[in-house]
C-alpha cells in the first residue's frame, strides 16, 4: 500500500514521465500523481503506469499552468481526493514559445506564466499539505547560464512586471527579436526558477517549516539537452526534424561538441532527488544529472529573487488565507 504521494506536473511525457517510472520501480510506496493538461494523456500515462509497478498506484490529475483558476481547482481536488500524505512535488512541467509573443488565459506572456508564475502559485498553494520530510525540486535549465555553451541566449532578467507584461516590441534595449527573444524568455524563465527555488529553501528554514527533524528541502535540477521531447513544439518544421530525428543520431558523438542526453538517464537523476536517502536535508542546491554544481552568478542575486517573490505573489493574487 501506498503511503505518501508524489505529484509530478508535466508527468504524462518525456521528462516527467520518465521520472515517474523510476519512482514508480523504487517500490518505496509512493502514490503518484500525474498532473498536466490533456485529460486523455494524463490518464493513459497514468494507465501506463500502473500496468508496470502494482506497488505505487498512479493518478491522473488535470492542471493548466496557463490558468491560476486551473491551477486552485487542481489544489481542491487533490485536497478533496484523500491522498496519503503530499511528500514531494516536481515541478517539471514547461515551454518554449518562439512563434511570437502569446499570452496566458489570466494576460501573462506564456513562458514566464507557465514556467515560472504557474509552479509558483502550485507551491505555495500545496505547502500546508506537505508532509513532514518533503522534498521540492525545480526543473531549470543550464541554459540560465551565460557562462555554458548552450546555444541559446542569455538570460535577460529586469523585474517580475516586465517579465509577466513585456511591451510587444521589446522589454528592453537588451532584448532580443523574433525566435530569439523567444528562446530568451525560456532561458529567462529558468533562470526564474532558480530564484524561486533557492528564495523558497531560505524562507521554510527562516520561518521554521523546514528543520532537520522535519525537513522541507527545495532543490533545483538541470536535465541537459534532451532531443527529442516536447520542448521543440513549437519550433518549426525544419528545426522539429532536427530536433527529434537528427540530433538523437549523433548523441553517441555530442560529448564532442555539445553533449546530449537520453531523456531515461536525465529522468533518472531527476527522480533521485526525491528517492535519495541521502538527500533528506540537502537544500538550496543544483544539481547537473548526478552532480551537484553551482548554478550562474546572477542566480545568486538575493535582491531580485526577492522582487521576483514579492512581485509573483501580487501577480497570482495569492490571498493571506491561502498562505
Amino acid at each position: 500500500m501506498s503511503d505518501k504521494t508524489v505529484i509530478i506536473t508535466g508527468g504524462n511525457t518525456g521528462l516527467g514521465y520518465e521520472c515517474a517510472k523510476c519512482i514508480a520501480a523504487s517500490e518505496q510506496g509512493w502514490r503518484i500523481v500525474i498532473a498536466g493538461r490533456s485529460k486523455e494523456k494524463i490518464s493513459e500515462a497514468a494507465k501506463l503506469l500502473n500496468a508496470t509497478a502494482t506497488n505505487s498506484p498512479a493518478e491522473a490529475l488535470t492542471l493548466d499552468l496557463a490558468s491560476l483558476k486551473s491551477i486552485r481547482n487542481f489544489v481542491e481536488e487533490f485536497s478533496a481526493q484523500g491522498f496519503p500524505p503530499l511528500r514531494a512535488l516536481v515541478c517539471n512541467a514547461g515551454i518554449q514559445v518562439v512563434s511570437g509573443t502569446t499570452f496566458t488565459e489570466d494576460g501573462f506572456e506564456t513562458t514566464f506564466g507557465v514556467n515560472h508564475l504557474g509552479h509558483f502559485l502550485l507551491v505555495n498553494l500545496l505547502l500546508k499539505h506537505l508532509a513532514a520530510s518533503v522534498r521540492i525540486v525545480v526543473v531549470s535549465s543550464d541554459t540560465h547560464d551565460p557562462e555554458k555553451k548552450t546555444g541559446m541566449p542569455s538570460p535577460h532578467y529586469e523585474n517580475a512586471t516586465l517579465s509577466a507584461w513585456p511591451d510587444k516590441e521589446t522589454s528592453s534595449p537588451k532584448a532580443l527579436k523574433g525566435s530569439a527573444l523567444g528562446r530568451q524568455r525560456y532561458t529567462t524563465s529558468k533562470l526564474c526558477n532558480l530564484y524561486f527555488a533557492y528564495e523558497l529553501s531560505r524562507r521554510l528554514e527562516k520561518q521554521g517549516l523546514s528543520t532537520n527533524q522535519k525537513p522541507v528541502t527545495v532543490n533545483a535540477f538541470n536535465p541537459g539537452l534532451m532531443p527529442g521531447t516536447g520542448l521543440a513544439r513549437d519550433y518549426n518544421a525544419v528545426q522539429r526534424f532536427a530536433w527529434n530525428y537528427v540530433l538523437p543520431i549523433l548523441r553517441p558523438i555530442s560529448r564532442f561538441f555539445m553533449p546530449m542526453n537520453r531523456v531515461e538517464d536525465s529522468g533518472k537523476a531527476l527522480a533521485r532527488l526525491v528517492l535519495d536517502p541521502a538527500l533528506e536535508t540537502v537544500t538550496g542546491k543544483y544539481y547537473s544529472g548526478m552532480n551537484e554544481e553551482r548554478s550562474s552568478k546572477e542566480s545568486y542575486d538575493t535582491k531580485k529573487a526577492l522582487e521576483l517573490w514579492e512581485t509573483s505573489i501580487r501577480l497570482v493574487k495569492f490571498a493571506p488565507e491561502e498562505a
